[in-house]
C-alpha cells in the first residue's frame, strides 16, 4: 500500500513537469512563429511600419509592440514615434507626445513579453556570453530595479527578458517595471523631440 503510494506521488511531479514543458514548448513556437511573420512582413519593407504612423494612437501602440517583439532595429522604434509625437504636437500640444508615450509604452511592455517567454521556456534555448551573464547576474541580484533600470535603454533589453524568464521572475513583475520604464523613456524623449522641432523651426522658417 505504501509502496503504491509512493509511486503514486513519484509519477504526478513527472507528469506536471512533462505537462509543463509541453506548454512551454508550445509557448516558444507560438512566440518564434509571431516573431518570423511580423520580421518577414515588416522587417522586409520597413516603409509599412512607419506608415502605421496614419493610425495615430493606435498607430503608435502598434509600431512599439512591433518593434519591442522583434529585431526591427530598436532605434527605429523611437524615431518613428518621435516623429508621429511631433505632428501631434502641432494640433494638440505636449498631450499628443504624452499620449504616445503612453501607448508606446504599453506595446513596448506587451513585445518584450517574447523574451521574457523564450527564457521561461528553458535554458537551452539562450546562447552563453559573457554580456548575459552578466545580465543575468544583474537580475538575479537586482530583480525589478535591474528590469526598469534597462527598460529606460532602448537597446540590449531582449537579454533582460530571457534572464528574467530564466531566473522565474514574477511575470506580473516584469510587465509593470518593463512598461513603467518604457513609458518614461518614450514620454521624455517623444516630448524632447517634439520641443525641440518647434524650437528649430522658426530659425529654418
Amino acid at each position: 500500500m505504501n509502496q503504491t503510494l509512493m509511486e503514486t506521488q513519484t509519477v504526478e511531479p513527472i507528469k506536471k513537469s512533462r505537462r509543463r514543458r509541453i506548454i512551454f514548448i508550445i509557448a516558444l513556437l507560438l512566440v518564434i512563429a509571431i516573431a518570423v511573420a511580423l520580421q518577414v512582413f515588416y522587417g522586409c519593407h520597413p516603409e509599412r511600419l512607419a506608415e502605421l504612423k496614419a493610425h495615430f494612437y493606435w498607430g503608435a501602440f502598434l509600431i512599439s509592440l512591433i518593434g519591442n517583439a522583434t529585431i526591427i532595429f530598436p532605434g527605429a522604434v523611437l524615431v518613428i514615434l518621435s516623429n508621429l509625437g511631433i505632428l501631434l504636437y502641432n494640433s494638440t500640444g505636449l498631450y499628443g507626445p504624452i499620449i504616445v508615450g503612453l501607448v508606446g509604452g504599453l506595446g513596448a511592455a506587451i513585445g518584450e513579453t517574447t523574451g521574457y517567454i523564450a527564457g521561461y521556456s528553458g535554458r537551452e534555448i539562450v546562447a552563453r556570453g559573457k554580456m548575459y551573464g552578466r545580465v543575468e547576474r544583474w537580475v538575479r541580484r537586482w530583480g525589478a530595479l535591474a528590469i526598469f533600470f534597462f527598460s529606460l535603454i532602448p537597446f540590449v533589453f531582449d537579454l533582460v527578458g530571457i534572464a528574467s524568464g530564466i531566473l522565474r521572475f514574477p511575470f506580473w513583475k516584469f510587465i509593470l517595471f518593463c512598461g513603467l520604464g518604457r513609458t518614461i523613456l518614450y514620454i521624455v524623449f517623444i516630448t524632447l523631440a517634439a520641443l525641440g522641432w518647434s524650437a528649430l523651426l522658426p530659425v529654418f522658417g
